[in-house]
């Protein structure tokens, strides 16, 4: 599988960019509640604290010897419990002396006295502090001062009042939440996710769909795009089939062009060779060396005007040429010019799914030359044979001739170069082969054959 960087795919940036967003969504809002929730907490927990203080400061009395008690017990039960997590404590406070603590206790605190911080409230006012209370565990305290003019022995007195409570009666609510709320988001967050991760695949699939459709028209097997897109990307669709179709008139233009100037040229080289053919001429220096001055325009001729054709025609998406009608065509031809020498040309099975990406009348071309020269060679039987292999197709053709030595196969594959001048042709077969196949982005191997001669390898593009 290939590895993608992340800013040369569309969909790893929608989905990453989505993922953020949806990350920093969630965090910002997990901490929000929470910290919300946890305010709402500590107000309801000092709330309370309070509450128990305004108890104390309405039920506090004298009796008759001026010590304090309690008019009615507090309403809360937790504070009749020992060590519940709910207390309460009076101190008496006396100017420039120790004040004298836990006078009165709330039974909760069984034999526990609070500890409070040496700060002196005025009358009334309200202080909150953090202190140690039984077992060691920590205590949110309000306390107030009161201070006791009408008394029975008509000495004022002054008070501290303090209402307590452990602090995780106010942590573990705010825990509990804090659970469930990062479990319900994290929910929230793996739906968003999933919500995502649904709409880039929806949203990118007529993506796919063009590129199966390009992969089509590159295969060969629509001439160009066709189908119902969206109205975002019809533009460039409709763009793209005008290019294919501006492509293939300059593509026809050019062929037209070329046959023009082929049959141009071929003219006065009919005329120059019928002249040099005339009986007055015939015998002449002069005549030999125009015949064979034309043979050589002809055939350079014909070498770059197959040459250009193919040029023009290589990188057109959209050809595409199934490969055992070409060579059943041309092993009926070779059969028909190669009579006389009552040659067995074998043709192995080639599926019938092995196409070009190519124009036909070049594999024609690049078939023909090869088999003609495998036939030219061979002693009695020529095999070919075709395969896929990767995006290419290996067409292979086999002759039991005499073969090439080694050296000698890169040489005949030069323009011009010919392996037996003995043999007809003009030794620019093989070379048109090979420029037509790299225009392609093929190649052209010769190797020996297990036939006994040489085996031509023919590598070309595959239509998918």
């Amino acid at each position: 599988m290939n590895m993608v960087a992340p800013r040369s795919s569309l969909r790893i940036r929608l989905l990453a960019g989505t993922l953020v967003w949806i990350t920093a969504s969630i965090i910002v809002a997990g901490w929000g509640l929470r910290s919300l929730f946890q305010q709402h907490v500590e107000a309801q927990f000092h709330a309370e604290l309070k509450t128990h203080l305004d108890q104390l400061t309405a039920q506090l009395t004298l009796d008759s010897r001026g010590h304090a008690s309690l008019a009615l017990p507090l309403s809360d039960p937790r504070l009749s419990r020992p060590y519940s997590g709910c207390y309460w404590q009076i101190d008496q406070t006396h100017d420039g002396m120790p004040p004298e603590t836990g006078v009165l206790r709330s039974r909760s605190l069984w034999d526990h006295v609070l500890a409070t911080p040496p700060d002196t409230p005025a009358d009334g006012e309200i202080h909150q502090h953090r202190i140690i209370g039984p077992e060691g565990k920590m205590l949110g305290m309000v306390e107030r001062s009161v201070r006791i003019d009408d008394t029975p022995d008509g000495k004022p007195r002054s008070f501290r009042l303090i209402a307590a409570a452990d602090e995780s009666l106010m942590t573990e609510p705010v825990g509990r939440f804090s659970g469930a709320l990062w479990l319900a988001l994290g929910v929230l967050g793996g739906g968003l996710v999933v919500a995502a991760l649904v709409q880039v695949f929806i949203g990118l699939a007529p993506l796919r769909k063009l590129h199966t459709a390009l992969g089509k028209v590159q295969s060969g097997e629509m001439q160009h795009l066709d189908g119902d897109f969206p109205a975002e990307i019809m533009p460039l669709v409709d763009q793209f089939n005008a290019v294919l179709v501006q492509n293939a008139k300059v593509v026809e233009r050019a062929r037209t062009q070329a046959g023009n100037l082929a049959h141009a040229l071929k003219t006065p080289l009919s005329v120059l060779s019928n002249a040099a053919l005339a009986p007055d001429a015939r015998d002449s220096a002069l005549s030999r060396l125009v015949i064979d001055q034309v043979g050589t325009a002809r055939r350079q001729l014909d070498y770059h005007l197959a040459r250009a054709q193919a040029a023009a025609t290589a990188l057109i998406p959209g050809t595409r040429t199934p490969l055992s009608p070409i060579i059943d065509g041309l092993v009926r031809t070779m059969r028909h010019i190669h009579a006389d020498r009552q040659l067995a040309l074998t043709v192995m099975p080639v599926s019938p799914s092995l196409a070009f990406r190519g124009e036909p009348q070049d594999l024609q071309e690049m078939l023909g030359n090869l088999l003609d020269n495998a036939c030219k060679w061979a002693a009695h039987q020529v095999e070919i044979s075709a395969r896929r292999e990767g995006g290419n197709l290996r067409i292979l053709i086999d002759d039991d001739g005499t073969g090439l030595a080694a050296e000698q196969r890169e040489a005949v594959i030069q323009r011009g170069v010919r392996a037996d001048e003995q043999v007809p042709g003009s030794g620019l077969g093989l070379a048109i082969v090979d420029d037509l196949a790299r225009l392609y982005g093929g190649r052209v191997e010769l190797a020996d054959s297990p036939l006994g001669g040489l085996r031509a390898v023919l590598i070309l593009p595959v239509a998918q």
